[in-house]
């Protein structure tokens, strides 16, 4: 559960860049199931971390990653050529940091189960979301390439991917707080 409700914006995400590999060829498959892994990682041991009192993140700044998904559609929206789909996203650590700049809300619910679970119970927490990431990237491979999923992305995806990119890095600095903290620091 905790896995769906954190991950489920990753669907779409995977998708797209599993649409992209079939198209492009950038991102490859295995680059994006091992950027998944690596993001999903960081996330998790970030949150291990925060959770055993060894690390403070600030939460509202974590909103600032929101400028990474922003930053890859404008990219991505400005070098398209109308005809065909834009490679938002190269490679492994490209996935890797989209997962993590997404992963904001991940943290926020990590932290609090990791602080309630032991060793025990963590290691198999963990072990849970290895083998449900696997499964995500194949729900996203399988959409990727779903002909209508993929019509749709060949049809109005010089312009969609970008901004569907643009719209998760402005979802997380507004939901994060971030905007109104900087207002404040700047008001």
């Amino acid at each position: 559960m905790v896995f769906a409700a954190t991950d489920i914006d990753d669907i779409v995400i995977l998708t797209l860049f599993f649409v992209a590999a079939r198209s492009t060829g950038r991102p490859r498959a295995r680059q994006i199931v091992a950027g998944q892994y690596l993001g999903i990682g960081a996330l998790a041991l970030a949150s291990a971390v925060i959770a055993a009192g060894l690390l403070a993140v600030p939460d509202p700044w974590t909103g600032l990653l929101g400028l990474l998904p922003i930053a890859l559609g404008v990219h991505a929206l400005s070098s398209s050529d109308d005809d065909e789909a834009p490679t938002v996203v190269t490679g492994t650590l490209g996935v890797a940091g989209v997962t993590i700049a997404n992963g904001a809300d991940n943290v926020a619910v990590y932290v609090p189960v990791f602080r309630a679970l032991g060793v025990a119970d963590s290691a198999v927490f963990l072990l849970t979301f290895v083998l449900l990431i696997a499964l995500w990237c194949a729900a996203g491979a399988w959409l990727g390439g779903h002909r209508r999923v993929v019509r749709l992305v060949e049809r109005a995806g010089h312009w969609l991917v970008p901004a569907i990119f643009v719209g998760i890095g402005v979802v997380i600095l507004v939901s994060s707080g971030v905007l109104g903290r900087l207002v404040d620091l700047l008001g």
